[in-house]
């Protein structure tokens, strides 16, 4: 596949086979995806793949984050299940962390530099015939789901990408044209 047509046909996948993704390959593809533009090569990133049984850490910690916060009573031990779940279908997760530097020049371009990975990631996964959706509920953030996944201080999540195989891949969405974006500015 073509670099064009690996762009413009890569999608953002919410349902999965019930298939495992292998880890050993999403290790891989993250080798070669971290080979992004980074100032100062501060390669500020890590990441906590997520499958199998490992995925019950991750659903304990959602069911409990939203049981606690569900206020209606009848209503906890349902809404904790279904996101429990709702975890449990995904094949694998990635958490996608990032070291926060105190410069905030430093921070704007580390941050940029892990989504650029990200993006690389998400080609070089769907080349393989892997799709995922990067996801940036409020949970991850919130010190439960942060103390189960060993996420220190001075760290910022990203996001969980959500990784399998495709059971149903979205027709492509339409995208404004570059050309009704670009400003050309060729005098002083």
């Amino acid at each position: 596949m073509d670099l064009v047509q690996l762009l413009r046909e890569r999608r953002s996948i919410h349902r999965f086979e019930d298939r495992e993704v292998d880890p050993d390959l999403v290790a891989e593809l993250l080798d070669t995806a971290v080979w992004a533009p980074n100032y100062h090569m501060t390669q500020p990133w890590r990441f906590i793949l997520t499958y199998g049984e490992g995925r019950r850490r991750i659903a304990e910690a959602v069911r409990m984050m939203k049981e606690k916060r569900e206020p209606d009573a009848s209503q906890k031990k349902e809404i904790g299940e279904k996101f429990y779940n709702k975890i449990m279908a995904i094949p694998m997760l990635m958490t996608v962390i990032m070291q926060e530097s105190q410069n905030l020049i430093v921070r704007q371009d580390d941050f940029a530099a892990t989504s650029i990975v990200i993006h690389n990631f998400s080609l070089l996964a769907w080349e393989k015939g892997i799709g995922l959706t990067w996801e940036t509920y409020p949970w991850i953030h919130e010190p439960e789901f942060r103390e189960a996944m060993g996420i220190l201080p001075g760290e910022k999540v990203l996001g969980n990408l959500h990784i399998g195989y495709p059971a149903v891949i979205p027709q492509a969405q339409p995208r404004v044209p570059a050309a009704e974006r670009i400003t050309r500015v060729d005098r002083a």
